[in-house]
């Protein structure tokens, strides 16, 4: 038997769900607005919420920001569904032995918790497509083409005269046991890294540039290309396991004025040392972020 008035009180009760859900709702796109606009301080607060910062390439930015929006929406998410759980526990919490009204549907919360994971999935995929498209963006005419070719446990840089396989060599740098090999190249000139491996699968890793990409061997060439917006010295190293001195196979990049790019190239073609060529431009002349580890050939 229902008690009189029992369906006026569950009216009642659905209706002010459904203002409370909305409120929260509303609550909650005002705070994911304020975050929006506020993203890169959130980040920077945060310290970019675990992603490295200090990136040196337009891309590297792209993929911060990427990284921080699709954090603060997460956060937004959890904030919401956090809310709600606690809002219906304080609201619905036992009063009493009387039986609260019985609901066996909600379509406007049912169709809000399908649509909503769809929905942020969505942005998430179509943001994430464009920085991707835009990472992965070749030119017709780099300013500048270096052939980075990885072997265990070191690397060599050939400085190239066009784009391809089939382009010529103009100057190179090798390194070796007891020499950190030092890739030059110029600020704000669109670089093509031209990729490719001797033997084992490596990884060409420059951790300023928030990006890394792995080195095949065979006739598979994998290709990037980045603007270099800051001038100094970085350490690169190879991001894939590739063996007994993996951990050693590392790289300095030195990022230098145009005008010194082209000093340094021409003393290489004049027959120079890498180490020359980069006192000639003004530049220490080995690595300064990295040295060499004594491996057990070495040792013994």
């Amino acid at each position: 038997m229902v008690a009189k008035g029992s369906g006026k009180r569950s009216s009642a009760g659905i209706r002010g769900v459904r203002r409370g859900a909305t409120r929260l709702v509303g609550l909650s796109l005002g705070v994911l607005s304020l975050l929006a606009v506020a993203g890169c301080d959130a980040g920077k607060a945060f310290n970019g919420f675990g992603w490295p910062q200090g990136g040196i390439t337009p891309t590297s930015q792209r993929m911060y920001d990427l990284w921080i929006g699709s954090t603060v929406a997460a956060l937004v998410v959890g904030v919401l569904v956090w809310g709600l759980i606690f809002w219906c526990v304080i609201r619905y919490r036992k009063r009493g032995e009387e039986l609260p009204p019985q609901t066996r549907y909600n379509i406007p919360m049912e169709t809000l918790y399908t649509a909503a994971p769809f929905l942020v999935i969505a942005v998430l995929f179509y943001y994430t497509a464009i920085v991707q498209t835009d990472v992965d963006r070749t030119s017709k005419n780099p300013d500048v083409t270096v052939e980075v070719v990885a072997f265990k446990w070191n690397w060599q840089f050939n400085y190239r005269d066009g784009m391809g396989e089939k382009a010529g060599t103009v100057a190179s740098t090798l390194g070796d046991d007891r020499t950190i090999p030092v890739l030059v190249l110029p600020s704000n000139k669109k670089i093509r890294f031209e990729q490719t491996s001797k033997d084992v699968i490596h990884s060409f890793w420059v951790p300023e540039l928030l990006f890394k990409r792995d080195v095949f061997p065979g006739p598979i060439r994998n290709v990037f290309e980045a603007t270099l917006e800051r001038e100094g010295a970085y350490v690169g190293r190879c991001a894939e396991l590739c063996g007994t001195y993996h951990s050693m196979m590392n790289f300095e990049l030195r990022v230098v004025s145009p005008d010194e790019y082209q000093r340094f190239l021409a003393a290489k073609q004049a027959g120079k040392s890498t180490a020359d060529a980069l006192t000639s431009i003004g530049e220490a002349p080995y690595a300064t972020t990295t040295t060499p580890f004594p491996t057990k050939r070495q040792q013994s």
